[in-house]
């Protein structure tokens, strides 16, 4: 008797329905000054794009279900942007000169500095210019290292030492590569009635089902 109740119990469970159909478009709900949107398509492939502020980022991929989630996953793997140094010259014009640029020669203006000291803490600091980053007025310790970040995205670059008796204008190159495109690996995905729960960095984003 007990084993044809748990054939039954069986039987039941996988009848069961899968849950509501993730396919559609959606759009993210309750968050200021952010503009976003997830497509799930019925040929296992999605699309995202969020907008917020100076930040741009996309992703396209495949997702599969996973009990009451869907999971996505970005296709191809995006490749990281490269940090490289490039021209190194002595000048007089300040004790120290700090140009990141693009591959084309664009100033890369916007982009975090941590400059590190021979005493006392790191200086974090940004390219605020296309005249680059120079040390401020009254810093008399010695420079040793930077480190460059695109901070928005997530990436930071190796640590770069630095001999300004050597050199003391130095420009830096960041190769974007697939900047802006998101590596979701396995991401969880909640599936509702009318809308995804998107769990990514310990935030919970809500997405409502376009009609």
């Amino acid at each position: 008797m007990q084993a044809r109740a748990l054939f039954a119990a069986t039987l039941l469970l996988a009848a069961a329905p899968p849950g509501p159909d993730p396919v559609g478009r959606y759009r993210l709900t309750g968050e200021h000054d952010v503009a976003s949107q997830l497509v799930v398509s019925r040929d296992g492939r999605f699309e995202y794009a969020l907008a917020a502020g100076a930040l741009d980022e996309y992703a396209k991929g495949r997702w599969h279900r996973a009990g009451s989630q869907i999971r996505l996953t970005t296709v191809p793997k995006p490749v990281p942007p490269a940090f490289a140094a490039g021209a190194a010259t002595k000048t007089a014009a300040a004790p120290l000169l700090l140009h990141v640029v693009w591959p084309d020669g664009r100033d890369a203006v916007g982009t975090d500095l941590r400059i590190e000291f021979d005493t006392g803490d790191p200086l974090d600091t940004y390219v605020g210019g296309p005249d680059g980053w120079t040390m401020p007025a009254g810093e008399t310790r010695r420079p040793v290292a930077v480190t460059l970040a695109l901070g928005m995205f997530g990436f930071a670059s190796p640590r770069f030492p630095i001999d300004a008796a050597r050199a003391n204008d130095l420009t830096f190159v960041i190769t974007p590569h697939d900047l802006g495109r998101v590596d979701f690996e396995e991401l969880p995905v909640d599936v509702q009635p009318g809308r995804l729960i998107m769990h990514r960095g310990g935030a919970r984003l809500v997405y409502v089902k376009e009609r």
